[in-house]
């Protein structure tokens, strides 16, 4: 396990120079360099204003209106044959233009052709929802929701996926704290055994990577049997072995933890099954 650094000041710490770290552009084509793509292109720009467009990575990409989704989303299943929607999500651009990208991505299982439709909303905007095109919409349009706070219009359930439903904030929101805020460290406690039991149980560990082998109050001991809130420590461990069991020659628990290939030529198939 690597060493476990306390991070109670992470928030007041930045891992990088900018932390709105914007990656390089790619190489980006014109639509035209594809057939494919170029009458996938002119077909919609007859239906939306079409604001940008290029082809990146072998996907068309396609910048359109917000109010513009649902007929482009539409005219590109129904009559451009992308049957597939496989993602629906939202990136946040609070910081630098105070809104949020929402990226629809598309797949035609017939010309095998992969195309990308993005959209701009500005922070408190609702964007229509496409869950009449594409069912699977459902639970990705709650997600970008639940995520980010972006409200899909006429959706038919539009409340958290995710987190509870009295759940403060939007995780995936960059301004959003790393390991989460004062409220969320006790949220579980609270809900479960109430406030009132917060010196006895402590606030919730927020850091995955952080696993301390000696709190017997959160962990079981590895290969060590422990009762809950029994006080060990470093070079204070008591010796309590997992107890195993043999079935068919393997120790389960124990230092012999394979049965020698020599034992399972021995025994024939109809034994071992």
């Amino acid at each position: 396990m690597r060493a476990y650094k306390p991070k109670d000041d992470v928030q007041k710490k930045s891992y990088y120079n900018d932390r709105f770290y914007i990656k390089p552009t790619l190489a980006r084509g014109s639509v035209y360099d594809d057939s494919v793509f170029s009458a996938d292109y002119l077909s919609l720009k007859n239906q939306v204003e079409i604001l940008d467009s290029y082809i990146e990575l072998d996907h068309l990409v396609i910048y359109i209106n917000h109010q513009d989704n649902v007929k482009a989303i539409k005219h590109l299943k129904e009559i451009r044959a992308y049957d597939f929607m496989m993602e629906l999500t939202a990136v946040d651009y609070l910081a630098s233009k105070g809104g949020f990208e929402v990226i629809y991505e598309m797949l035609s299982t017939s010309k095998r052709k992969r195309l990308r439709v993005k959209t701009f909303l500005k922070e408190g905007q609702a964007i229509e929802s496409v869950y009449p095109v594409f069912k699977m919409a459902d639970w990705s349009e709650r997600e970008m929701y639940d995520m980010y706070g972006v409200v899909s219009n006429n959706h038919p359930y539009m409340k958290r996926i995710l987190m509870p439903d009295d759940w403060v904030g939007h995780p995936l929101r960059k301004s959003y704290p790393l390991q989460g805020d004062e409220a969320a460290s006790w949220y579980e406690v609270d809900k479960i055994f109430g406030k009132e039991a917060r010196d006895i149980v402590g606030p919730e560990l927020r850091d995955s990577a952080c696993v301390d082998r000696y709190d017997t109050n959160r962990f079981a001991r590895l290969g060590h049997e422990v009762n809950k809130g029994v006080p060990i420590s470093e070079g204070n461990e008591p010796d309590t072995p997992i107890r195993y069991q043999e079935e068919g020659g393997v120790q389960l628990f124990g230092k012999k933890l394979v049965t020698p290939f020599d034992e399972i030529e021995k025994t024939t198939l109809k034994e071992r099954k």
